[in-house]
């Protein structure tokens, strides 16, 4: 696995598709094979897992971890363990007792491939299996570390996180939500996993002064909303083979969104101001940071 020096990767297309071959590397080995038995299960869980997404929480992994010098390894172990939460997550969100989709990364939803029971099992193993890949690699210097890595990685995943994000987000629908409320809903269900995944990465190296850990938390926090406003607004205006999942499905739904709230033009103009403040964020942290600043860019200027 190559390592995460600026001088091996200069240019920010190929190190994010260096990373994401070191993440699927992991995933495959990680995500048990189909001839295992239960062979059902399994595949479906590598249906899900491997060839697709944009790997955007592991790649906030590593960009995190080249900030405090970790290493490639522990990191492509970390992100893997975030990208496995976050596949668990969109199989449930998929399922018709949630947003009722058929398609995602391009492709059937996985209770369309296979069955709903089948979805189900899918996203309880993926959840426990990303425990387990963040419990048995060494990835941190202590096992105190280590061990604070594992309780990160649960909140942001429970239901003070992304569970509960989706609770409120399912209990919103046909309401219209203030720009805090969203706020609220949206730092659960998208950003705490997304926080998660930069501190996971920050987890695995030297550990940071307290003011630097208070500027990544800013930085996280700014990204996180950042991406959902992208994501609402990318859900207006692009289409379904270019998203890879449903276009326009908020709206069919009656969901609340930063741009049924406040309209395309403005939502766009919020994504740049969090765009700003998560860049001014990172300003105290110098060259290492440069990555993430790299990423914020393309997590508010991506087309899918």
């Amino acid at each position: 696995m190559s390592a995460p020096q600026e001088h091996v990767l200069h240019s920010l297309p190929q190190w994010m598709r260096q990373r994401c071959l070191d993440v699927e590397q992991i995933l495959e080995k990680v995500v048990p094979s189909a001839v295992m038995l239960p062979a059902r299960l399994h595949e479906a869980m590598r249906y899900v897992t491997l060839g697709g997404g944009k790997r955007m929480r592991p790649l906030l992994t590593f960009a995190a971890g080249e900030l405090v010098g970790a290493p490639a390894e522990a990191l492509a172990y970390a992100g893997a363990a975030v990208e496995l939460i976050h596949a668990y997550s969109l199989v449930h969100d998929d399922l018709p007792c949630m947003d009722d989709d058929m398609l995602r990364r391009g492709k059937s939803t996985c209770h369309i491939a296979f069955d709903e029971a089948t979805a189900l099992l899918v996203g309880d193993s993926l959840q426990s299996l990303a425990f387990q890949v963040l419990s048995e690699h060494r990835l941190a210097s202590d096992a105190q570390r280590q061990l604070e890595m594992v309780r990160l990685l649960a909140t942001a995943a429970g239901s003070r996180g992304m569970a509960g994000g989706q609770a409120i987000d399912l209990a919103s629908v046909g309401q219209e939500l203030t720009v805090p409320e969203l706020e609220l809903m949206h730092i659960h269900k998208t950003g705490a996993l997304i926080r998660a995944a930069v501190w996971l990465g920050a987890s695995c190296g030297e550990p940071l002064t307290r003011a630097a850990e208070e500027h990544l938390d800013r930085f996280a926090k700014f990204a996180g909303l950042a991406f959902q406003v992208v994501d609402d607004i990318l859900d207006v205006q692009a289409d379904t083979a270019t998203l890879g999942k449903t276009a326009g499905k908020d709206a069919r739904h009656n969901k609340p969104t930063y741009v049924s709230a406040l309209g395309i033009v403005r939502a766009r103009e919020l994504a740049d101001e969090l765009r700003t403040q998560a860049l001014s964020a990172l300003d105290p942290l110098g060259d290492p940071a440069q990555r993430l600043r790299q990423l914020t860019d393309y997590i508010v200027l991506r087309k899918n």
